[in-house]
């Protein structure tokens, strides 16, 4: 990628039925890294909570972490878009919601992501009339373990997926400018993904979505524990770099994520 990527880079690639990747980053090495193996997004992720804090949950993340982290990032000036994570409680009130926006944007991110459904819609068409792009997430919302009881599949139920789906409408509706859905079935995020204009992200929702997204610990092979939708790229390739373009390449060209990766 020789141009830096913008939402309007990735609209037109939603149109023209082309896949994009976003990978998480958490320092300046690996955001340039990513940007050169030609991931268009960058996910600043609260998941550096547990791959690089060591905690059970993305929960004890703080809005310092993550204005911390994205900056690091920020400072490898990558091609591609990025987007920082709203940690735990820092969006639970409209005031709050624009400080911790307001710090991450001024860290250097060029979109954040808030996890939850229809009654963040508020607090979406806020930050965006204030400048602050959004990119929503639905399905499992890992700072909502506790609720769930756990990392378990969402929207497998009919009721579940009539109200993910309501809930995607409604965030398009708000503002937001991408959406992440994450664990829930393939059938599902495709039906999704066909329903919205707003291009839409999946991590173990099958490969109807528009793009895709690891965690870089887990698509490394570095993680202990790794979920079903994961593949280690490392396991056959030669060095970090080449891991990283063989996952993108694998998402452009519809080779990951394989039906072992998704759920029913």
């Amino acid at each position: 990628m020789s141009k830096r990527v913008t939402i309007s880079t990735l609209n037109k690639m939603k149109a023209a039925g082309e896949k994009f990747v976003m990978i998480t980053a958490y320092d300046a090495t690996f955001a340039r890294l990513v940007s050169e193996a030609g991931a268009e997004t960058i996910l600043v992720g609260d998941s550096l909570g547990m791959v690089l804090q060591g905690h059970d949950t993305t929960v004890p993340v703080s809005i310092v972490d993550m204005a911390y982290h994205t900056a690091c990032v920020s400072r490898a000036k990558p091609h591609s878009l990025i987007v920082a994570d709203m940690p735990f409680m820092s969006y639970d009130t409209p005031d709050n919601a624009l400080r911790s926006g307001m710090a991450l944007m001024q860290a250097g991110a060029q979109m954040v992501k808030l996890e939850g459904g229809i009654w963040l819609s508020d607090t979406i068409e806020m930050l965006v009339e204030r400048g602050v792009p959004v990119c929503a997430h639905l399905g499992l919302t890992p700072q909502s373990v506790n609720v769930f009881g756990g990392y378990r599949v969402q929207g497998r139920t009919p009721k579940e997926a009539k109200s993910i789906l309501a809930d995607a409408v409604e965030i398009q509706d708000a503002g937001a400018s991408l959406l992440v859905l994450e664990c829930i079935p393939a059938p599902l995020a495709a039906d999704i993904t066909r329903k919205l204009d707003i291009p839409v992200i999946g991590i173990g929702a099958g490969g109807g979505t528009d793009a895709q997204v690891l965690v870089l610990h887990d698509l490394l092979g570095l993680s202990e524990h790794p979920a079903k939708f994961v593949e280690n790229f490392m396991e056959n390739n030669g060095s970090v770099q080449e891991s990283l373009s063989a996952f993108v390449d694998a998402v452009k060209t519809g080779r990951y994520p394989r039906d072992e990766h998704t759920y029913s």
